[in-house]
């Protein structure tokens, strides 16, 4: 059965999404994106259920996917429901939501919610907060990179590492920190992501680093999307052995090998 033409009411598939936790109940309301369906998540929006408010807010963050149908009517539901939310489950939610938006009104509201004790409604604050060059966002997303919950501290620094071209003193200097004090063996993933968000803004403070790693028994790809984005020739003897063995992403290692080596020539 087709999402798109999926036969059941709306109410049905509320319910369904509301007792069973049906995904694909939530997508066909997502993909239906009709006015009926942005009244009825407004209405459970305004419920007194803090499962039917949560759905509501899911139900908005995509609602018309993959277009948008209703962005401002939906930014405006879920930014009235902030105003008041207290249940961490719906916060969560609104931040995941208003990411999806990816509209910039939201930043001043959502950011009030970054020092709340529950690490997923700071984690929904993050992704609301990828991907803009505010300084009022970055600078959230700054102080969400020390996290102590892992999850959001990788989020928060992918967002600053990747997700953004600004490059400031406090940018790198707080990818540096990630670089320098994550434990590589357990958090390689938020290790690797300050590495390449360095790496795009041409800080030499990796280079022996990750000269090191291209030269090691285990090679990570974020590593190598590093190098590609450093281009810097003294990568190119590790990244042209690393090519005898390393069955990672092809085309990629290709990209940081040619990269390194135009700036040689």
């Amino acid at each position: 059965m087709s999402l798109q033409n999926d036969p059941r009411s709306t109410r049905e598939l509320i319910q369904l999404a509301l007792t069973e936790e049906d995904e694909d109940a939530v997508w066909s309301l997502q993909y239906r994106a009709n006015q009926e369906v942005l009244t009825a998540a407004s209405n459970l929006c305004n419920s007194q259920n803090p499962k039917e408010r949560e759905l509501g807010a899911t139900i908005l963050g995509q609602l018309g996917i993959p277009q948008r149908n209703f962005p401002d009517e939906s930014l405006t539901i879920l930014l009235n429901l902030l105003k008041h939310e207290q249940n961490t489950d719906v916060l969560s939610s609104i931040g995941f939501a208003l990411g999806h938006l990816r509209d910039g009104r939201a930043i001043s509201s959502i950011i009030n919610q970054k020092k709340k004790p529950n690490s997923s409604v700071r984690h929904g604050v993050v992704f609301a907060l990828l991907g803009y060059e505010e300084e009022l966002a970055i600078n959230t997303l700054i102080e969400l990179s020390t996290e102590e919950d892992d999850e959001v501290r990788n989020w928060a620094t992918f967002g600053l590492g990747s997700q953004i071209e600004t490059d400031t003193p406090a940018i790198r200097e707080a990818l540096y920190q990630r670089f320098l004090n994550e434990n590589v063996e357990n958090n390689y993933g938020i290790y690797g992501e300050a590495l390449v968000g360095l790496a795009k803004r041409k800080d030499s403070r990796i280079l022996t680093r990750l000269v090191e790693e291209l030269s090691s028994d285990y090679v990570g790809i974020l590593a190598v999307e590093a190098a590609a984005e450093m281009a810097d020739s003294r990568l190119y003897p590790a990244l042209i052995k690393l090519q005898q063995w390393w069955t990672g992403n092809s085309n990629l290692l290709e990209t940081a090998i040619n990269n390194c080596q135009e700036v040689n020539q």
